[in-house]
């Protein structure tokens, strides 16, 4: 098991800082850590044994700054298990943050979608998940530290803070979607056969991260946001191919929207 505590002299840094507010950005989404104030880097690759992401559009870097008066972590870009990371260490930056005194964590990614009424650019509050990757990041010795070996996941995506986000997304005039986010493993895209018996599950949208870090978040008691960018519609959905780029190019052309939202959050809801 990874020994968080080796880590401590790369982010004394972090934990000095003292942020409230945790901000984990997905692909194509990294630029609004930029928004933060009097900010700091802390390149992932200076951190003893931490994962580096080699996927395109995450930064592999800490920001710490403030925005709308509150300290916040962002992390621009995640690493993911298809790179070969092992369960365990996809907890690691939630871990950093629960240290460091994070009580919200926003956690964002790029999705596909399952549900046909969406469309590529709509933005989903997530309300629940299922998790079909197999894999979750507290197997092995429990870090009684942090939380309970069997932590309870019966609101993992705080309810009163989805129908907050909902309102002011409905005073900006932003359609807002809500669902069920799926996790698979990746980094091949889904079958048609296996979106479809994801639809029959209840699943809204699908992706290939995510779900560790709120497992990781929930375990420490740290409470947790989720915003899916819909970028593109699931295999079978549409009868066209899929490719990362429209991923990057959709996150992109949606960006104001989404920073719209973030804002709302920071600065009226948390």
């Amino acid at each position: 098991m990874f020994n968080i505590t080796e880590m401590k002299p790369c982010i004394q840094k972090i934990i000095s800082f003292g942020p409230d507010i945790g901000l984990i950005l997905g692909s194509g989404l990294g630029a609004y850590g930029e928004k933060l104030e009097n900010a700091e880097y802390i390149e992932y690759k200076n951190i003893p044994g931490f994962p580096v992401s080699h996927v395109e559009g995450h930064k592999n870097r800490f920001i710490i700054g403030t925005l709308y008066g509150k300290k916040v972590i962002a992390m621009q870009g995640r690493f993911h298990y298809y790179e070969g990371i092992e369960p365990h260490l996809l907890a690691l930056p939630v871990r950093i943050m629960k240290m460091a005194g994070v009580r919200t964590v926003i956690l964002t990614n790029a999705a596909g979608g399952l549900n046909p009424d969406f469309v590529p650019g709509d933005l989903m509050v997530i309300t629940d998940h299922i998790n079909l990757s197999g894999i979750n990041p507290l197997i092995g010795g429990n870090e009684d530290a942090f939380g309970p070996r069997f932590p309870d996941m019966t609101k993992a995506y705080h309810p009163e803070y989805c129908e907050k986000i909902i309102k002011e997304a409905e005073e900006m005039g932003i359609r807002l979607r809500q669902g069920i986010y799926v996790m698979n493993t990746g980094p091949s895209y889904e079958t048609p056969a296996e979106i479809r018996m994801m639809r029959l599950l209840g699943g809204d949208a699908v992706g290939m991260s995510t779900v560790p870090e709120v497992v990781a978040a929930r375990h420490c008691g740290i409470h947790v946001i989720g915003i899916s960018c819909i970028t593109n519609m699931a295999p079978g959905i549409l009868d066209q191919p899929l490719c990362h780029d429209e991923v990057i190019e959709t996150a992109e052309k949606v960006k104001h929207k989404f920073e719209c939202i973030l804002d709302r959050i920071i600065g009226n809801i948390l």
